[in-house]
């Protein structure tokens, strides 16, 4: 029934197949004139791609773009993903919020694609199709005992103590001393940051209003007795994923001290004289780390640390060990690990030795990966992306891909927003080539009627403006920028939905 009505509407119902009537108004004719040259665009995913792409894309004057979004609230991983002890990179938000107020833009939460509505009945309502919905999965360990109670992926740890509404409910144990992260990238030291940052300095992030953590998840971390944090990875740390922006902030962590083997470091002095200037300096930074005896200043304040952080490199995980019962995590099996090869091409091959290392906490930190969104547009497994060529899904005229989707999950915010020009500026290029469909297309117009037959209730952009505005005054209560809220039906209420 609804595909019937969709037909419906796109052939016979759409005003270009009318004529005026005639004495028709001035105005009408107006009107018709301009639905007829709108250029209806749709982006899937109201994260840092969504936005950046329909930013680019309303540079063109006939653009409309609707954007998107299974949660009811916008901006995907600057929201749920970004630090909570980084406000800072939020800032972004505000420039997202213009884009959301242009009067071509529309915001459409609570719509999940491929669920509520097809990509095929987007591409038939819009000129073309953007996806932009990020890398919503995390890459499996694929090791025996990962199932294990005690072990989870940094991806939903972060989730839960951002409030991402399917990991709220999490309930990570940390009432154990160590907890360990397989890998070695910014999304592991984020973890092991929050993990190690003491409670009163946590209590002084809500007195300066800094941070946005949950309230649950400020509850749990304030009666943590996690006192260490290995990070492990199979390479050696000319090959970690991390920043110097946030090693530097691990190294300067207060109350906590980085435990570095100077023996991993042999050599690397020489090594590092050709590599590029960023990875020289943040291994520099890592030597210094590891090999200097600190300043006066910075032992002092190391003296009475009760919390470590430790990097373990030329490790791989086998497996996670459970505890006597059997009945959770209570450590994690390493091969050693060596390197073959130089460059890009360096490669970790196991020793033959192995080591256990114990903990009650084991979180994954190896990688996110995308999930397919429809059964309609092509997708890579193995590689967890979209196959395209500068953001042109192959082989699909008019649908197009920008972000970790499209790239992997790979660089900054900033990387995104180019990645994401990028895309807008072939569309724009394929537009201008008369490569996308001619002819005038209804646009949400055509989608509204297709959810609202299917009992989908679609939240708009001033519509959580009112749930920020809620966030917000939660918050002052407590002191904090706002108080997440973290249950979607309870967002659906707030808003009479």
């Amino acid at each position: 029934m609804a595909s019937r009505c969709w037909r419906w509407w796109g052939w016979s119902a759409w005003p270009r197949t009318r004529p005026p009537p005639a004495g028709s108004t001035p105005s009408f004719r107006h009107h018709l004139s301009t639905q007829e040259k709108t250029l209806q665009i749709c982006v899937v995913g109201s994260g840092p791609a969504g936005f950046y792409t329909a930013q680019h894309l309303l540079k063109h004057p006939q653009a409309h773009v609707d954007i998107y979004e299974k949660q009811p609230v916008p901006f995907g991983l600057v929201r749920f993903g970004v630090a909570p002890d980084h406000p800072e990179v939020k800032n972004v938000i505000n420039t997202f919020t213009q884009t959301a107020h242009s009067g071509r833009c529309a915001f459409w939460g609570n719509v999940e694609v491929g669920r509520d509505v097809t990509v095929p009945e987007l591409r038939e309502a819009y000129h073309a199709v953007v996806l932009s919905y990020g890398a919503e999965d995390h890459r499996a360990l694929e090791i025996p005992g990962e199932e294990l109670p005690g072990v989870c992926s940094a991806r939903a740890f972060v989730g839960w103590y951002n409030g991402l509404p399917e990991n709220r409910e999490l309930e990570p144990d940390l009432s154990g001393d160590t907890a360990v992260i397989l890998g070695q990238g910014n999304v592991a030291l984020d973890v092991a940051r929050i993990l190690l940052t003491p409670p009163e300095h946590l209590e002084a992030f809500l007195l300066c209003q800094r941070t946005d953590i949950t309230k649950a998840a400020l509850g749990v971390l304030r009666q943590s007795r996690v006192k260490t944090v290995w990070l492990v990875g199979r390479r050696g740390p000319l090959q970690v994923a991390f920043t110097i922006k946030e090693l530097r902030e691990m190294i300067q962590l207060p109350g906590a001290r980085p435990i570095l083997d100077p023996a991993d470091f042999l050599g690397l002095q020489d090594k590092i004289k050709e590599v590029p200037r960023p990875r020289k300096r943040l291994t520099e930074l890592l030597l210094r780390a590891a090999t200097e005896k600190p300043g006066p200043e910075q032992a002092a304040r190391r003296a009475p640390a009760s919390r470590a952080w430790g990097l373990r490199f030329f490790r791989s995980p086998q497996q996670v060990l459970p505890s006597p019962d059997g009945r959770r995590a209570a450590g994690v099996r390493l091969a050693v690990t060596r390197l073959e090869g130089v460059g890009e091409a360096t490669r970790a091959v196991p020793t033959g030795d192995m080591e256990d290392l114990p903990c009650g906490l084991v979180l994954s930190s190896v990688g996110f990966k995308s999930r397919p969104v429809d059964p309609s547009v092509p997708f890579d497994s193995k590689l967890g992306v979209i196959p395209n060529v500068e953001g042109r899904v192959m082989d699909v005229p008019g649908l197009y891909c920008s972000g970790w989707v499209k790239r992997g999950p790979t660089g900054v915010i900033a990387t995104t927003m180019t990645d994401s020009f990028l895309t807008g500026q072939m569309l724009l290029q394929d537009l201008k080539a008369g490569l996308l469909p001619s002819g005038p297309r209804p646009g949400y117009a055509a989608i509204q009627a297709l959810l609202s037959s299917r009992g989908v209730r679609p939240v708009s952009f001033s519509d959580w403006e009112k749930l920020d505005a809620e966030e917000v005054a939660r918050g002052q209560g407590t002191g904090k920028p706002r108080e997440k809220l973290v249950d979607p039906q309870e967002m659906l209420r707030l808003l009479g939905h």
